[in-house]
């Protein structure tokens, strides 16, 4: 893409959508720079309080994100959601292995097919629609659940549209198996790990924090998040070809573009 086509995407509305997503990773972020984490004591109702600060941002980024909505757009979004919380609640009752989920592979295709908007719609949908059919349900959790899960489609669009394209889209599912749970795992590290050498500790710089992050991420949830990564690279090795097919097809349909119309020539 030129520069000059670069320039046009730095519209009111695009920055005003690239701003909130940056306020809320600061969120996602906040151990890394807070000078402070609250006390044991009063680390539930911080918890509560920037969980409901993110909801607050995920909301306007939602809000933000339905601007140039189609009817077309609308229903297929409310179908590809409704179709991935029914994907979330069979892994609910059914368990696949470790962190394995297929709800990722629909996020995915819409983000790369049909634009970082619609793609962050799908993710943040999802979480938020299936949240209350899940074992764990709605909680302080589901507003970072929904931003993280809103990335993965959003990062999907940025991605070329080359030949090996399917390559490409595993690659980008697998790296999001691991970094969805580390983005996760945030909203709750500082408040509830009290293990030496893994919790936060007031008083440590970025790199220190981010070394006993790590830790904690090796010892808890690596594993984990390998099935998940693997899982991604399956499902879009398997059935990315097709549904991407499906998708463009959709997108081509649904595009509509207004021309002026001729005035008929006098005879």
């Amino acid at each position: 893409m030129t520069t000059a086509a670069w320039m046009r995407r730095f519209t009111p509305a695009n920055l005003a959508f690239l701003l909130m997503n940056l306020v809320g990773l600061a969120f996602f972020l906040y151990p890394f720079w807070a000078p402070v984490i609250p006390a044991a004591s009063q680390s539930r109702a911080a918890l509560l309080l920037f969980s409901g600060a993110a909801g607050l941002v995920l909301l306007a980024l939602i809000a933000e994100a339905q601007q140039g909505l189609t009817l077309h757009t609308i229903a297929i979004l409310g179908a590809l959601v409704g179709l991935n919380t029914v994907l979330r609640v069979i892994d609910n009752i059914v368990p696949l292995p470790g962190g394995f989920s297929p709800v990722y592979l629909l996020i995915i295709l819409v983000g790369y097919t049909l634009g970082s908007r619609l793609g962050f719609m799908m993710g943040a949908l999802t979480m938020l629609v299936s949240g209350p059919l899940t074992a764990g349900g709605i909680g302080p959790w589901t507003p970072y659940q929904m931003m993280a899960a809103g990335w993965v489609g959003l990062g999907a669009a940025w991605l070329p549209h080359t030949r090996g394209r399917l390559l490409t889209l595993a690659a980008y599912g697998a790296l999001w198996g691991w970094a969805y749970g580390a983005l996760t795992n945030l909203y709750f590290w500082p408040y509830a790990i009290q293990a030496p050498d893994l919790a936060w500790q007031p008083g440590l710089d970025a790199l220190q924090t981010l070394t006993r992050y790590g830790r904690f991420y090796l010892v808890t949830s690596l594993a984990w998040d390998t099935t998940a990564a693997i899982g991604n690279v399956v499902l879009l090795a398997l059935l990315g070809g097709s549904l991407l097919k499906v998708l463009e097809r959709f997108q081509r349909r649904a595009h509509v573009v207004w021309e002026p119309v001729e005035p008929a020539q006098q005879v």
